[in-house]
């Protein structure tokens, strides 16, 4: 189905103070949410939105969804990465905001049978200050009507590699090789793993006025001072590969490409790698071994591939367990063997396995939304590229050749870093199976 063209127009929604505040005292969970929503629907158009953008920011909702039903609309919000319901809306309210949504996102009012993306901008008074928030929106047709999605870009989530939740010896290795004069890192996992938070956080680690650091993006998520950003537009003929080649052309220290879908994007940043400059990207495959075959499969050259990437990382996003009403409990000795076994080979300072293990369990409370759950963490993976590796990817190995290389130098999987955090007690592994 075609899109249209993506608008550059943003309308603005300033929150009223005294909403805010509001919001703040009596919104705390999504029942407290449909409640709110509830007490406002006899208020003109605006009022309703308003309370529905300010409590989706105070509940940390990192989407807002609109869904048209036969006779009724369906609020949905995403919470730590699971939509929850918040409230059915009478069909003529859920129409009536999402016009007012198309009109504030500078799409077409009259376009109802093709998908359209827009953006408007939030002011919000947060702890004494104002706050932009930006919405990225997207609509698209469906049986009922328009299915509207909004993504809050909040940028106090904008946060530092000490807060990825990084074991000691991970934290060590992102700062040595972010810190490298040359060479390209890749972040790889499903959409919605964290990969854009973790690249940010490189880039907030080492700007400095002395490098020049230059991105391309679709689209620029959040606005970092002291880096040149650029933004995709495709109708303008600015794709991933064209605007690499100008960056290339600006002098840069630093490069990040949002992320690599082709054959002319990934040849440019290995050469761009190769000759001088530190490049930072996204790639989609399923695990870090996965990300060398991949690049393959894009048309690149295993003789480029192997001397330009110095660290492939895959990353998820679990739940972390709610401190105010989890249950700590004994581990089930099946589970505990399971546990073991997965993580007998593992020999880091900052981690061992008790001899009287315990978990946590869910159970749920108000300030969870009974979910036993309440904000995320990343769980990683990391394949470093030193020269026994590049050997063996000058083989066009398969990815199980480099996952038993990289296993048997000490790479530590995804599932075995989220069993690491169930023995933590940070999380499930309800969670960990979820993911991994």
């Amino acid at each position: 189905m075609p899109q249209e063209q993506r608008s550059s127009v943003a309308g603005e929604v300033a929150i009223p103070r005294e909403v805010s505040e509001d919001i703040r005292r009596n919104v705390t969970n999504v029942p407290s949410f449909k409640e709110k929503i509830t007490s406002s629907l006899e208020k003109d158009i605006s009022k309703i939105f308003e309370v529905i953008l300010a409590g989706s920011i105070m509940l940390e909702a990192s989407d807002i969804h609109f869904e048209p039903e036969e006779d009724s609309g369906k609020l949905r919000i995403r919470l730590d990465g699971v939509l929850q319901d918040v409230i059915f809306l009478d069909e003529k309210i859920n129409k009536k905001i999402a016009s007012r949504i198309k009109l504030l996102s500078g799409v077409k009012l009259n376009v109802e049978d093709r998908a359209q993306d827009g953006r408007f901008s939030i002011i919000i008074p947060i702890a004494g200050e104002d706050v932009e928030i930006e919405i990225r929106m997207s609509t698209l047709p469906s049986e009922y009507g328009e299915t509207i999605v909004m993504r809050t870009l909040d940028p106090r989530k904008l946060i530092t590699l000490e807060e990825l939740g990084l074991r000691e010896k991970i934290l060590k290795t992102f700062k040595n090789e972010i810190t490298r004069p040359n060479g390209m890192i890749v972040v790889t996992g499903p959409t919605g793993s964290g990969k854009t938070t973790t690249l940010y956080a490189f880039l907030k680690t080492i700007r400095d006025p002395s490098i020049k650091i230059v991105t391309i993006e679709d689209p620029v998520e959040y606005h970092l001072s002291g880096i040149s950003q650029t933004e995709v537009h495709e109708e303008k003929g600015y794709d991933f590969a064209n605007g690499l080649r100008a960056i290339v052309r600006q002098d840069p220290d630093v490069i990040l490409v949002g992320e690599i879908r082709d054959y002319e994007t990934i040849h440019i940043a290995l050469q761009a790698a190769l000759t001088g400059h530190l490049v930072f990207s996204t790639l989609h495959t399923n695990d870090a071994p996965g990300a060398v075959a991949r690049m393959q499969s894009l048309g690149e050259d295993p003789i480029n591939i192997s001397p330009a990437t110095n660290m492939v990382i895959a990353q998820r996003l679990i739940r972390k367990i709610c401190k105010n009403c989890a249950k700590t409990e004994e581990i089930p000795e099946e589970l505990f063997s399971e546990i073991k076994e997965s993580l007998k080979d593992i020999e880091e300072d900052d981690f061992f396995i008790p001899e009287s293990p315990e978990h946590v369990r869910p159970i749920g409370c108000r300030q969870c939304n009974y979910t036993g759950y309440k904000g995320r963490v990343g769980i990683f993976e990391i394949l470093l590229v030193d020269e026994e590796m590049q050997e063996l990817i000058l083989q066009s190995p398969s990815i199980s050749e480099i996952r038993k290389k990289a296993l048997e130098k000490g790479m530590i999987t995804v599932r075995q870093d989220g069993l690491m955090k169930v023995l933590n007690k940070e999380t499930t592994i309800e969670e960990v199976n979820r993911v991994s």
